[in-house]
């Protein structure tokens, strides 16, 4: 399978603050030990819940443990108090937030990672389990494609779709490129269970969270037109649901939390005629 996402916005999502790896031995410094590294995350977070469905489905929990965040940051700019030692012991004085997700290293007591794509890819290349190949060999290139179509084409058309501040034409275009990747993708699962290969991928751990952000957070902002057209593709949804309904997947899936983080974090205002979700998840969610 070739995707190849449309043109997309740009945006200006905060850059990481840091990106170490982990490496194949001891030279790389950072190496794969059993024990010595901690994931920190908000589920309520998408890519919080990327990391957590990866860890789950690669059962890593005595691997590398993972501590859970309160689905609200408790410090100004999406910060959380309980992560601040870790950002002052790994650079001098920080100035930003100390957000969620990080990886970090229990034996130095810093931070490896905050690039949430970087630590799914070495937690399933460098941790030896009996859980499935999540990036199998030459699947590269659609893994990237669609994350670059979960976050311009789906989760940044959706944002800039309901924005407030949005002119009407430029809310337009970005419906229509959100409901254009979705028909493509709508299209593609007919017949199929998972998004790329015969069994479960990052491509689809990271489509999935998307579509959770999608009906329970940018759904918010739309008008219900608009969300009746997102929700006419039947097989893109049934998808959805079936993933909600695996133990990896929907046992991270916090909708109170991520209500909650929502309502925190919102400025703009939401459209009273999308009051109902396109999937009631807590339904379909295996706990």
């Amino acid at each position: 399978m070739t995707i190849t996402p449309l043109a997309a916005h740009t945006t200006d999502r905060r850059a990481p603050a840091f990106r170490g790896r982990i490496g194949r031995d001891a030279r790389s410094g950072h190496y794969a030990v059993p024990g010595r590294y901690r994931l920190h995350l908000s589920t309520a977070c998408p890519d919080g819940l990327r990391i957590a469905v990866t860890h789950s489905l690669l059962r890593l929990d005595t691997v590398c443990p993972a501590t859970y965040l309160p689905a609200v940051p408790d410090c100004p700019g999406g910060g959380h108090s309980a992560l601040r030692p870790l950002y002052d012991a790994s650079a001098h004085r920080y100035p930003g937030p100390a957000t969620a997700p990080v990886l970090s290293d229990d034996w130095s007591g810093r931070i490896v990672s905050t690039h949430a794509p970087d630590i799914m890819r070495d937690l399933a290349r460098r941790f030896a389990t009996d859980g499935p190949s999540l990036y199998p060999c030459g699947a590269e290139s659609e893994i990237e494609a669609v994350e670059r179509m979960c976050a311009d084409g789906i989760e940044e058309a959706a944002q800039r779709a309901g924005s407030a501040g949005q002119e009407p034409a430029e809310c337009d275009i970005a419906l229509t490129t959100l409901l254009d990747n979705l028909g493509a993708l709508d299209r593609w699962l007919v017949g199929r269970t998972y998004l790329i290969r015969d069994e479960v991928t990052a491509a689809d751990i990271q489509l999935w969270a998307a579509l959770v952000q999608l009906d329970t957070v940018h759904r918010n902002h739309l008008d219900a037109a608009a969300v009746q057209r997102i929700a006419d593709h039947p097989t893109l949804w049934a998808y959805a649901r079936r993933l909600a309904a695996h133990p990896a997947f929907g046992r991270h899936l916090d909708l109170d939390g991520i209500e909650r983080r929502h309502h925190d974090r919102c400025q703009g205002l939401e459209a009273a005629g999308a009051a109902v979700q396109i999937l009631d998840w807590a339904a379909h969610a295996t706990r």
